[in-house]
């Protein structure tokens, strides 16, 4: 670390807003001596609390909170560490935030706590991008597995792939000393199984991940439709509020509009998008193409369609765009307007449900939990970032390359696509160069962690 990076430093640690408590954290090697200029305390004992009042560079009383001393390495980032606990507020932590920079600390920037756990010792790059998404988590079922990750349960399984490639390295690396002798057949065929066995573990983990993708970012779910159906109906509905404005003139809703809403143990973004047909205007047009936008975007899409009006040519060409751009998601179709009389008929779909958005939508919300609780029931272990999945897929891709050259007996260019797999694998956990991937990773914490 550079010399900023050992500097002491400070910052807020809980939420901006009026609240039960606050808390200033402290980190380096100044934290105990701050801590005791600003409670005019003499000692601290490591890990006891103590109810002290805690002043200002004026010696003017900001709060009375309590304070705990964490002796390195016994802490989280492996430095002295201090935590002042006061009353929640606007004010107040922010003094004392004030009062801790006029003593000699340096305002902490995003995610620097976690940056110097991590050089430190204290926690692996699996463990600080679990601790980050744990924090905005948008499910139970996302924050139990971002847990068991805290808990080591990916860097496991990532040094276990480790362990197997660099297994595998070895015959070759040892076989190249002695070129003059090609690697035994059979051994040729157990390391070909080795990698496929790899190969297929990869794969599987990288399928389930995306698949779950939703569960860790949120599921998005999109409303589409041709105007006029009921989609601004069903999103207030959905909501319990009319959040959009509901008109019998087609084409009211001329952007897309998202909301949150909880279902089940889920958080999710949905989105009522607008009309989709033959644009009138130039601005019906930009809102049609941020739809198909939406769509793209989407985990989920609900198709809905008018019971009480026969199939038309709008109708016919939003089938061939749901067919044409859905096939990787979770597709529900809706008619909806059932208390009308049923006009709507089509060969090209089947319809998992029929509704009256204005009356009662409990069928729908109870299907959209199933699809995402049914998402959660793999085992497979999760990747849960971008940078998690990029790095399994180079994975994948050196293996694949190492296969011409073990074939040919080419074990130099062998020994190196597997070297660069064990890099990529290495990545995930605890990389040995590219201080500027590190950066822009930690960049993106809150700030206090």
């Amino acid at each position: 670390m550079n010399t900023q990076d050992t500097d002491t430093i400070s910052a807020i640690a809980t939420a901006n807003g009026i609240g039960s408590i606050a808390i200033i954290r402290i980190s380096g090697d100044k934290a105990l001596d701050i801590a005791k200029s600003l409670t005019k305390r003499v000692e601290f004992s490591p890990r006891y609390s103590y109810l002290t009042d805690v002043y200002n560079k004026n010696n003017e009383l900001i709060d009375e909170s309590i304070s705990i001393y964490f002796k390195a390495p016994y802490s989280f980032t492996a430095e002295d560490v201090v935590e002042i606990q006061c009353h929640g507020g606007f004010i107040v932590a922010q003094s004392i935030l004030k009062a801790t920079l006029d003593a000699g600390a340096r305002l902490a920037t995003a995610g620097e706590f976690s940056k110097r756990a991590f050089f430190n010792g204290r926690i692996d790059l699996s463990k600080a991008e679990a601790i980050a998404q744990l924090i905005e988590a948008k499910s139970e079922d996302a924050a139990k597995i971002l847990a068991r990750q805290i808990k080591g349960s990916l860097k496991e399984y990532i040094e276990d792939v480790r362990d197997d490639i660099i297994h595998i390295l070895a015959y070759s690396e040892v076989s190249i000393d002695y070129a003059e002798e090609d690697l035994p057949e059979d051994l040729v065929i157990q390391i070909k199984d080795k990698l496929k066995s790899l190969k297929k573990s990869l794969n599987s983990t990288l399928a389930a991940s995306k698949l779950r993708e939703g569960l860790m970012q949120g599921f998005k779910v999109a409303i589409i439709g041709k105007p006029n159906v009921g989609k601004s109906s069903l999103l207030n509905a959905l909501l319990n509020y009319n959040r959009a404005i509901v008109s019998d003139i087609a084409g009211t809703t001329r952007d897309t509009i998202e909301e949150q809403l909880k279902i089940g143990t889920h958080l999710i973004r949905i989105v009522d998008t607008a009309g989709i047909r033959e644009a009138n205007d130039e601005i019906e047009r930009i809102g049609i193409e941020r739809s198909l936008e939406a769509i793209k975007q989407s985990d989920i899409v609900v198709a809905l369609f008018d019971a009480s009006h026969e199939i038309d040519d709008e109708d016919k060409q939003i089938i061939k765009l749901i067919k044409e751009s859905t096939q990787d998601k979770k597709l529900i179709y809706v008619k909806n307007k059932s208390d009308l009389q049923t006009k709507f008929i089509s060969e090209d779909i089947s319809f998992d449900m029929e509704l009256n958005s204005k009356d009662n939508v409990e069928l729908l919300i109870e299907t959209l939990k199933d699809i995402m609780d049914t998402t959660n029931s793999s085992d497979e272990m999760m990747l849960i970032s971008f940078r998690q999945i990029d790095a399994v897929e180079a994975t994948i891709k050196n293996i694949d390359e190492a296969f011409v050259p073990l074939e040919n007996q080419e074990l130099e260019i062998f020994s190196f696509c597997l070297n660069e797999a064990v890099k990529e694998m290495s990545s995930i956990t605890r990389p040995f160069e590219n201080d500027e991937m590190l950066d822009k990773m930690f960049s993106s914490f809150c700030l206090g962690k």
